[in-house]
C-alpha cells in the first residue's frame, strides 16, 4: 500500500473515531436530559459540581452491560472511550505504516510510544490503584 493510501487510511480514522465519539457524547447528554438520572443516581448527584459520581468509581465494563438499557452515563463513557481510542489507533497504524516503508527505527520508536500507551492506559491504573469501584457507585447510587 503506498504512503498516500496509508495516510488516507489514518486520516480516515482520526476523523471517524472524532464523529462516533461526538456522536455517542451527544447521544448520552440528550438521554441525561430526557430521563433525569443515569446508572440509578439521581440528575442532582450527578450535576453537583462536588459529585462523588465521576469515573474512577464506574467500572467500564458495568457501564457497558447498561448501553442495552439506555444509559445516559454508559453512551457518554462509551463515547470517551472511543476518544480515547482513536489517537491510540493513530499510533499502531503508524507502525504499520512504518513497517511497510521499512522504516526500522520509526518502527522500534512507534511501538515504544505504543507500549508506553498501554502501560498507561492499563498498568499504571491498577499499579496507583486508580481503578473502578463498583461498590462505591452501588453505595452513592443504591438504584443502579
Amino acid at each position: 500500500m503506498p504512503r498516500q493510501d496509508m495516510d488516507y487510511v489514518i486520516g480516515l480514522a482520526l476523523r471517524y473515531g472524532v464523529i462516533i465519539s461526538i456522536a455517542l457524547i451527544l447521544i448520552g447528554v440528550i438521554l441525561f436530559h430526557v430521563k433525569g438520572e443515569a446508572l440509578g443516581c439521581s440528575e442532582t448527584l450527578i450535576m453537583n459540581p462536588t459529585s462523588p459520581v465521576n469515573t474512577t468509581v464506574i467500572p467500564p465494563m458495568y457501564a457497558l452491560s447498561r448501553l442495552p438499557n439506555l444509559d445516559p452515563l454508559s453512551f457518554i463513557i462509551l463515547g470517551l472511550m472511543v476518544l480515547i481510542a482513536t489517537p491510540v489507533l493513530r499510533v499502531a497504524l503508524g507502525i504499520a505504516s512504518f513497517a511497510m516503508e521499512r522504516d526500522w527505527l520509526y518502527v522500534f520508536i512507534t511501538v515504544v510510544v505504543f507500549i508506553n500507551l498501554m502501560l498507561a492506559i492499563f498498568v499504571l491504573p491498577s499499579i496507583m490503584h486508580l481503578h473502578a469501584n463498583p461498590q462505591l457507585l452501588k453505595l452513592l447510587c443504591p438504584s443502579s
